[in-house]
């Protein structure tokens, strides 16, 4: 429907609304996306950057979201970690951290780069299936032996 920044400031807040319906806090993002676009032709030429840096300059874009668009828009390398991501590899007990920020930069000293675009994608999808923030599956977990459980007090 809209595939610039130019596009997109021709629609209505509640035409966004409608296009991202499933997603949480749909009303806010619609607002939000109106935001940056007008922010991408203000001060980027309606050129989405592909630097992390400048992603994290517009409002509503968090270290997760810069991570998803340098990765998936511009295949360069970064770790996208949202709360599942977190969450794992810290009940995996490959990383002791206490926010997705100090998740990401953990990831980035331990993981071998040519895994960081891939981790989020597998994590997620691990962790909506399998290891549900409560009461993970760990009977069916596949990599049950080289889990340390850090932090599950009932499983299934």
């Amino acid at each position: 429907m809209a595939d610039t920044p130019e596009a997109t400031l021709q629609l209505t807040p509640r035409q966004i609304e409608k296009l991202i319906f499933p997603v949480g806090f749909y009303r806010t993002k619609a607002r939000v996306i109106l935001g940056i676009c007008r922010d991408l032709l203000g001060r980027f030429g309606g050129r989405v950057p592909d630097e992390l840096d400048q992603l994290l300059t517009l409002k509503g874009v968090g270290r997760k979201t810069a991570n998803l668009v340098v990765t998936m828009g511009y295949g360069k390398p970064g770790i996208c970690v949202d709360t599942h991501v977190h969450r794992i590899s810290n009940r995996l007990g490959y990383v002791r951290t206490r926010t997705p920020e100090e998740t990401e930069m953990a990831l980035r000293a331990k993981l071998p780069r040519r895994y960081w675009i891939g981790y989020n994608d597998l994590l997620v999808s691990f962790g909506q299936n399998v290891c549900a923030p409560i009461s993970p599956r760990c009977s069916v977990c596949p990599v049950k032996p080289l889990c340390r459980r850090v932090g599950v007090t009932i499983s299934r």
